[in-house]
C-alpha cells in the first residue's frame, strides 16, 4: 500500500481511546487520513454494571490518543461518545466534521460483553450489549452514509467477531450483537456499492487489549479460572499460532480494508483468530 493512501481524508473511529480503537486511529493517521475518536469514558458514565466485559478509558487517555495522532503530522479530535445515546452521536458528528471535514471512513470499534444464560438473562445488560455493538454501528453509519454515496467515496468497517458465527452458552447477547452486525453490513454494502462505498466486517478472536484483561478478570471472579494469567495462558492455548492476537493486526487488516487496493473487497467478513474458533 502507499504510505499515505489516506492523505486529506478523514476518519471517524468509536472506541478510539483504547484496545483496538486506539490501534485502529493511529495507524490511519499514520496513512494521512484526519482522526476523529470518541469513546465512553469512566468519568462520565456511573452505570456500566461491575461485570461488564469492556473498558472505560479516562480523559487523559483520549487526549494523549489524539495528542499521538497529532504527531503524525494529520489532525485529531477527541471527545467523548456514547454510541447508545442518539444526542451524544448527533453531537460528536457535527463537531467532527466542522472541526475536520466530512468523513470519508467510519470504524466503529466501541464495544462490550456480559456473562449471562439465556434463561436468566437479566433485560438491562441484554439491551445494553445489543444497543451498544449493533445499534451503536446503526446510528454512526446513518449519519456518514449520505455524505460518503454523494462524494462518490467512503469506508466503513464494523468491528464483529467470531462469536458472529460461534455460540456460547454464556454470551447470547454478545454473539446475537455481532450476528446483527454482519446482517447490517451487508446491507450496507448494497446500499453503498453504487456510489463507491464499501462496507466490511473484521472479525478477530480474543485480542490482547483492556477489554480482554476485563474478561479475564471476571472470569477469576466467577470461578471460572484460578487467576488473571491462567484465563489468560488459556485463551493463547486456544490458538493454533500459540500468540495472542495483538491491536495493531486488526489496525492493519482495517486500513487494507480502507485502501484502493481493497476498492472491490465490499460484504466481507474477515477473520483475524489466528486460526481459533473462537
Amino acid at each position: 500500500m502507499v504510505e499515505r493512501f489516506l492523505q486529506g481524508k478523514t476518519a471517524w473511529v468509536t472506541g478510539g481511546a483504547s484496545g483496538m480503537g486506539k490501534a485502529i486511529a493511529l495507524r490511519l493517521a499514520g496513512a494521512g487520513a484526519n482522526v476523529a475518536i470518541g469513546s465512553l469514558l469512566g468519568e462520565t458514565d456511573a452505570t456500566m454494571p461491575h461485570d461488564a466485559d469492556t473498558y472505560l478509558p479516562t480523559a487523559k487517555e483520549l487526549s494523549d490518543v489524539a495528542a499521538d495522532i497529532e504527531r503524525q503530522n494529520v489532525a485529531a479530535y477527541a471527545a467523548a461518545l456514547n454510541v447508545r445515546c442518539d444526542d451524544s452521536v448527533q453531537s460528536f458528528f457535527e463537531a467532527a466534521t466542522k472541526a475536520l471535514g466530512p468523513v470519508d471512513v467510519l470504524v466503529n470499534a466501541a464495544g462490550m460483553d456480559v456473562h449471562h444464560l439465556v434463561a436468566d438473562h437479566p433485560d438491562e445488560p441484554w439491551h445494553r450489549v445489543i444497543d451498544t455493538n449493533l445499534n451503536g454501528n446503526f446510528r454512526t453509519i446513518k449519519r456518514c452514509l449520505p455524505a460518503m454515496q454523494s462524494r462518490g467515496w467512503g469506508r466503513i468497517v464494523m468491528i464483529a467477531s467470531t462469536a458472529a458465527s460461534i455460540g456460547s452458552p454464556s454470551n447470547a447477547a454478545y454473539c446475537t450483537s455481532k450476528a446483527g452486525l454482519l446482517g447490517l453490513m451487508r446491507c450496507v454494502a448494497l446500499e453503498g456499492g453504487p456510489h463507491g462505498v464499501t462496507c466490511n466486517a473484521v472479525s478477530p478472536g480474543y485480542v490482547d487489549t483492556p477489554m480482554a484483561h476485563s474478561s479475564f478478570v471476571h472470569a477469576v471472579e466467577r470461578g471460572e479460572a484460578e487467576s488473571v494469567g491462567a484465563a489468560r495462558k488459556a485463551a493463547i492455548a486456544a490458538y493454533p499460532q500459540g500468540e495472542f492476537i495483538q491491536p495493531e493486526d486488526i489496525a492493519n487488516t482495517v486500513a487494507f480494508l480502507c485502501s484502493e487496493q481493497a476498492k472491490r473487497v465490499t460484504m466481507e467478513d474477515v477473520r483475524v483468530s489466528a486460526g481459533a474458533l473462537w
